[in-house]
């Protein structure tokens, strides 16, 4: 193995070898990408703190306007071998950021198509490679030219692309064709496909030892398991409603599988024998979704969607030991090992613009799988409210109310499924008269245009 494979089999994977255990230092660096806010939140995880953000566009809603500068829904992150260079994906905008690590600042953009979600670079640091989600190839990039070189067909929807450490394979998990795409990375041509038990997979992540694939399926709530020498499957394990990511840590000589159920606001821990089984299940802030571990396993580090933050996982404890404020509505994050040569680390960084989020969780009035959470983000003015409904009628309208109010602050149609997201922005938090104290309210979800009946609503919450 050549030493740039060997930096990505230990430290691009965020694993940890079987040496004693030391906590991260002031050189390493964790990142997540804020979708709300538009930017990459820095942090430092020797003493658990925010270094600062990399402005990368206008936050919500500014971006509302045509948008001629500046990226907008910064979603994927990728990173190359040697940890110089952090690849951020952004995909209201098409665009690859390549960022330096030491200066915190943009090297070069490049260009792809429609709605890109993931991207990583091959194991020899030499190509990019960038699913473009939003219709059926993986972009290839020259990370020094910034171009597009080739592009790799594959299944509708590519969700991530991941790749062996000898270099010789990739895998591409998809988000709307139930299948994984095996790819031979010298000829950039698919040479096996692998039926997989839902169409919708935004994340995969290989164990220690490279013999097995897992990818979570967000859709069913299950992560499915892959051997990388036969190329089957193996196993499917039920995880829980909105399975996000998944990483692994090594605890006592054993590796153990760390995934994100943000439906449920924990990390659930199995272990990767024949049969997983779940040996722990650790309460998070809201909505948990990127997970990555310290090299040497000591610490996992959680990104929180609707928590605007990042929380730390003792894995040794199977606990949070730490909460640290980020940026909006963070997706992927990645940890990064020795970035910082000298200094502190802070150039180019802006400090945090944004205040905590109020969640809010939606809960049946009768008998039934209906579900929904909700999250309000300040906006100065105005806020932010970003509505989630589950398990409802499928392709109906509903109306949201703050009780006391005759007009719905929010309309939604649910797709086939029962399902529907979206934003409402608007004067949400102060509804009180001047002068007069703010009353507790309650948010109603009504089916169609009915005025706001508790008794007859489908979802209500206390606030």
């Amino acid at each position: 193995m050549n030493k740039l494979a060997a930096a990505f089999s230990s430290a691009a994977l965020g694993l940890a070898a079987t040496s004693a255990m030391a906590l991260p230092s002031a050189h390493d660096r964790v990142y997540t990408a804020d979708q709300n806010s538009n930017t990459v939140s820095v942090f430092n995880p020797a003493d658990n703190t925010l270094v600062g953000q990399i402005r990368l566009g206008n936050p919500r809603p500014d971006v509302l306007s045509p948008l001629y500068k500046g990226q907008i829904n910064v979603h994927g992150m990728g990173f190359s071998p040697d940890h110089k260079t952090l690849v951020v994906i952004s995909n209201g905008s098409n665009s690859v950021t390549f960022i330096d690590t030491a200066t915190n600042a943009v090297k070069g953009i490049a260009y792809v198509g429609r709605s890109p979600h993931e991207g990583f670079f091959t194991a020899d640091g030499k190509e990019v490679w960038v699913v473009v989600r939003g219709e059926d190839y993986i972009s290839v990039i020259d990370p020094r030219t910034f171009k597009e070189t080739r592009r790799i067909k594959t299944a509708v929807g590519p969700g991530m692309v991941q790749f062996m450490p000898d270099g010789k394979l990739a895998f591409s998990v998809a988000s709307f064709t139930p299948q994984v795409d095996v790819i031979d990375v010298r000829s950039h041509k698919v040479i096996r496909k692998i039926d997989v038990v839902s169409p919708f997979s935004p994340f995969l992540q290989f164990t220690p030892d490279y013999k097995e694939l897992w990818m979570t399926h967000k859709d069913v709530g299950k992560v499915t398991r892959i051997d990388t020498h036969t190329l089957k499957v193996t196993g499917v394990i039920d995880t829980g409603f909105i399975t996000n990511h998944l990483s692994f840590a090594t605890v006592d000589g054993k590796v153990l599988a760390y995934v994100t159920v943000g439906g449920e606001n924990v990390v659930k821990v199995f272990t990767t024998d024949a049969e997983a089984r779940l040996v722990a299940t650790i309460p998070t802030g809201a909505l948990p979704h990127g997970i990555w571990t310290s090299d040497d396993s000591s610490r996992v580090y959680v990104g929180l969607e609707n928590g605007d933050g990042v929380e730390v996982i003792d894995p040794a404890q199977n606990k949070v030991v730490a909460h640290i404020a980020g940026g909006q509505a963070p997706q992927a994050l990645v940890f990064l090992s020795n970035v910082v040569k000298d200094g502190d680390g802070r150039q180019n960084l802006a400090p945090l613009a944004n205040a905590e989020p109020m969640n809010i969780r939606l809960k049946p009035v009768t008998a039934g799988d209906a579900r929904g959470f909700v999250v309000s983000r300040n906006l100065g003015v105005v806020d932010a409210l970003e509505v989630s409904l589950f398990k409802l009628k499928p392709q109906t309208n509903y109306n949201v109310y703050l009780s006391g109010q005759a007009a719905p602050v929010a309309s939604f149609v649910t797709d086939a499924k029962g399902m529907s997201n979206g934003t409402a922005i608007g004067p949400i938090r102060n509804l009180a008269a001047p002068g007069a104290a703010a009353a507790p309210s309650r948010l109603i979800v009504m089916e169609g245009a009915a005025p706001a009946d508790e008794a007859k609503a489908a979802l209500v919450s206390d606030m």
